[in-house]
């Protein structure tokens, strides 16, 4: 569980017991070709004209995804995938060889009012997919400024949420993101073991900062990159769920207490994330409450890990919500429920929160079914505010022969000193 990022409903779902849904085509890599047959058959399924991608800046990853950019997009830009004809795209002059590489219709714009004049034939009347979701049910959905929204509906547009095509054509990996993930999850978890097999036996020494520094290191060696630094906390620290050790607040490792390591890389910036949370208790032997809330939390991830393997064996469609509600209601029988204070897992992309479904029906309610491709967190907590946290975490990619968990080797037990 990485921190959450500034930058970082109408979703629509088959029901449980619906048909297993058809083989998908291949997943899409960023900066790759999307095939507009494909969007159209969606498109079609969901009785849409069409779907308008829209970026300014970057505020929409999920276009980051999607379009074929080459460089630096300075000015608004839209392009236009119909249900009938051919994709389109309307960019300002200054940015068009950012484009360039689009396989469709460019049309320049340089004025606010050439813009208008451009835009407005395409969408009047037109019953358009973006990225939105209503009253904000969920913000990894909701991309496009309200400005733009109210633009496109003064030009006769009606707008609906993009969700069933984000899933499709901007979440699921590619066969070669895949295998990088599988290596950079590898690599992270070794370094977690081996970074935990040491700090539990550096009582009175290991600080949390300079861990933090360590395994920075480790994942420099490594050849992997991460965006913000990972998480190390100690005994109380670990119920923070997104602690941040600092040099002059970071506390030094005592007697039987346990530690939170949560770390996430990958090896290029086109690259999906791995994220692992591992834990380890600074004794020889954890008190019942420790193993009891440790065994608890594992169980809860495994159980929505089985979960998802016995929907894939009978053919059965899933949602990230239905996911969450298994790991809540084993933590809630086992007397944890209350201490579970955040949803079960994220989705994964070339964004660390991605704008895939989540596993959620807490924080928001995430009905958007899981489709093969799509990788995701999982990783429940529990946290006891002043006293200690426990969080575990892998991740799963829906490869077409069933989930595909990484690490291989998940955390099964706490790491103790030797």
């Amino acid at each position: 569980m990485s921190p959450t990022r500034c930058v970082v409903r109408e979703e629509m779902s088959h029901a449980v017991g619906s048909p297993r849904p058809q083989k998908l085509p291949d997943p899409v890599t960023p900066r790759s070709h999307i095939d507009p047959k494909q969007v159209r058959a969606v498109l079609g399924a969901q009785k849409l004209d069409g779907w308008l991608c829209f970026d300014f800046h970057g505020v929409n990853p999920i276009a980051q995804r999607v379009i074929e950019f080459d460089g630096m997009v300075t000015r608004r830009v839209f392009v236009w995938y119909p249900a009938d004809g051919k994709p389109r795209a309307i960019v300002h002059r200054i940015d068009r060889g950012a484009i360039a590489a689009f396989d469709g219709e460019i049309d320049e714009y340089t004025t606010w009012e050439e813009l208008h004049r451009k835009l407005e034939p395409l969408v009047k009347g037109q019953r358009i997919a973006m990225e939105i979701s209503l009253e904000d049910a969920v913000p990894y959905l909701d991309r496009v400024p309200a400005g733009v929204i109210q633009l496109l509906e003064r030009m006769g547009a009606t707008v609906a949420s993009s969700a069933t095509l984000v899933t499709r054509f901007a979440s699921r990996w590619s066969d070669t993101e895949r295998h990088e993930h599988g290596r950079s999850a590898e690599a992270i978890a070794r370094i977690a073991r081996d970074t935990l097999s040491r700090v539990v036996q550096q009582v009175g020494k290991a600080r949390e900062y300079e861990v933090q520094q360590e395994v920075l290191d480790a994942m420099a060696e490594a050849g992997l990159q991460t965006d913000d630094p990972p998480i190390v906390a100690f005994a109380a620290h670990a119920a923070n769920p997104h602690y941040a050790p600092r040099p002059d607040t970071s506390a030094t490792l005592g007697e039987n207490e346990v530690v939170l390591l949560d770390l996430w890389g990958r090896p290029s910036a086109t690259s999906v994330w791995a994220d692992q949370t591992w834990m380890a208790f600074a004794g020889n032997r954890p008190p019942a409450e420790v193993q009891q809330v440790w065994e608890a939390t594992r169980d809860a991830r495994d159980a929505v890990i089985d979960r998802l393997r016995r929907a894939h064996e009978r053919g059965e469609p899933l949602t990230g919500a239905v996911l969450d509600d298994v790991a809540r209601q084993l933590l809630t029988e086992r007397g944890y429920g209350a201490a579970f204070v955040h949803r079960t897992g994220h989705s994964i992309d070339i964004e660390l929160h991605g704008s895939g479904p989540h596993l959620d029906n807490f924080e928001t309610r995430d009905e958007r079914e899981l489709l093969p491709g799509v990788g995701f967190s999982v990783e429940p907590g529990v946290y006891l505010p002043g006293r200690f946290g426990v969080r575990s975490e892998v991740n799963v990619v829906l490869a077409d022969d069933g989930p595909e968990v990484t690490p291989e080797e998940p955390q099964r037990e706490l790491i103790l000193p030797a």
